[in-house]
This record gives C-alpha cells, structure tokens and sequence, in this order.
C-alpha cells in the first residue's frame, strides 16, 4: 500500500477519538491533516461503509466514531482502506518461458498473503485508544 490513505484514515479516526462526543466536520479534519476536504469525505465515506464511524448531514452535521476507541482495532482501519497487499503488487508479463518468470506469480502471491497476515495480526492487537494514548 504505497499511498497516504491509511495515514490520512488513521489521522482521521484519530482525531474522532480524541473528541468523541462531537460530531467534527470534514473541512475541520481538513484542516488538521493539510489536505484536501474532498480527500477526507472520501475516506469518512470507506469509514463509515466499514462501520467504524456515523455521520449526519446539515448544519449541525459531522462525523464520530461508531463505537468505543478502545473496542476499535488498528487492523479495522486497515482493512478499510487497503487497497493492495502490503509488498505491492505481483509482476504483470513475466516470461513464461523463463523457469523463475512461469512461477514468479504464485510465489509471489504465497508470499504477499503471509506477509499481508503478519501485518493484519500486528494491527489487530492495537487499539485505536492506544494509538491515541501517545499524544499524551
């Protein structure tokens, strides 16, 4: 996942955590992370498909969490944003002619979904409270 989309989902459901009685707006988050918010309701939007946040619409409209930061896993917010596995992609025409390029694929997929599970085990044991418990 060579991209911001995790970061900027973290940044996101972090500052939900740190205010969770209120509902924070999209041009808010915005403004904390320097980016667009455009970008920010595309990403609220992945959050709340994934049930990690709730939103309402108007005036007094905005996004919070959808439950406890402390329930919350790391892994979840991945999972919502991931897009591809951890190590990239697998080679798009290795020659299969080649005794490395006929095989390369599978391999590769053996070893991307090892490594994808390693990462998922790593973040499914932090809480999006612990997270937030640093920036104390």
């Amino acid at each position: 996942m060579n991209n911001t989309r995790f970061a900027t989902a973290i940044h996101i459901m972090t500052l939900l955590a740190e205010s969770p009685q209120e509902w924070l707006t999209s041009e808010w988050m915005a403004g904390s992370i320097s980016i667009n918010p455009v970008i920010v309701r595309k990403e609220l939007s992945v959050l709340r498909e994934a049930g990690l946040i709730v939103s309402r619409q108007g005036k007094e409209g905005g996004s919070r969490l959808a439950g406890n930061a402390e329930e919350i896993r790391i892994s979840a917010i991945y999972l919502a944003v991931k897009n591809t596995e951890v190590l990239g992609k697998k080679n798009n025409n290795p020659n299969p002619a080649c005794p490395v390029g006929k095989e390369i694929n599978d391999h590769l997929k053996t070893l991307f979904s090892e490594t994808d599970q390693l990462v998922l085990n790593f973040l499914g044991k932090k809480s999006l409270k612990e997270f937030c418990d640093q920036f104390r």
